[in-house]
This record gives structure tokens, sequence and C-alpha cells, in this order.
């Protein structure tokens, strides 16, 4: 079973920056992608940005130039830098990893609880 845990949502204006972490704990054999979703009131859950554990990075078109995902693979963590939000980035982000369960070879999606993002204009 894999927990992952999100901070860094919150309440900003337009233009600024904003920080979201998440990292990954429990009994897991190895982790492939990492990355971030998010989902907005009356929309689906959409893939804002993925990292691959060597490093390889896909982005939604609509943060492209703006959002950055990292990670550090040592730590089981990723981190995305937002920058210039407007007040479409407004959802509730989540994290998710892509993780094989502990002794077998199978991969499975987990998901943190989300954290809240509102841009204000």
């Amino acid at each position: 079973q894999v927990q992952l845990v999100e901070s860094g949502g919150g309440l900003v204006q337009d233009g600024t920056s904003l920080r979201l972490s998440c990292a990954a704990s429990g009994n897991f054999g190895d982790i492939s992608t990492m990355g971030w979703y998010r989902q907005a009131p009356g929309r689906q859950r959409e893939l804002v940005a993925v990292i691959s554990s060597g490093g390889s990075t896909n982005y939604a078109d609509s943060v492209k130039g703006r959002f950055t995902i990292s990670r550090d693979n040592a730590n089981n963590r990723v981190d995305l830098r937002m920058s210039i939000l407007k007040a479409q980035d407004t959802a509730i982000y989540y994290c998710n990893a892509r993780a094989r369960k502990y002794l077998t070879s199978t991969f499975i999606d987990y998901w943190g609880q989300g954290t809240q993002v509102t841009v204000s204009s």
C-alpha cells in the first residue's frame, strides 16, 4: 500500500506562483511515474504533468511553459511548481504514483487526497 501526502495548495492571485509537493510512503516495490492531475468543479479529472523515474516529463498543453514538475527518487517525492497562475487553474490537485505492489510485479495507480488551489482574478 502507498500513501501519498500532498501539501502546498491555497488561495493566490492570478499571475503569482505556487508550489505543490507530494511524498509517497508505505510498502511498495518501485515507482514508475509520478504526476499531478486536477479536477475543476463540473469537469473531469485531467492530467497536469507526469514524470518518469528517469526524468522524462509530459505536460498538458494548458500548462506548458508555466508549470514545472520535478522528482526526488531517493525520497519518493514529486513537486509541481506553478507560475503565472490563472483563474482557469483553479481546481483540486491530486498527486498520483504508479507503484509496484509490494512483492509482486503488478503496478497500481495510487492517489493522494487532493489539495485545493484557488486563483483569484
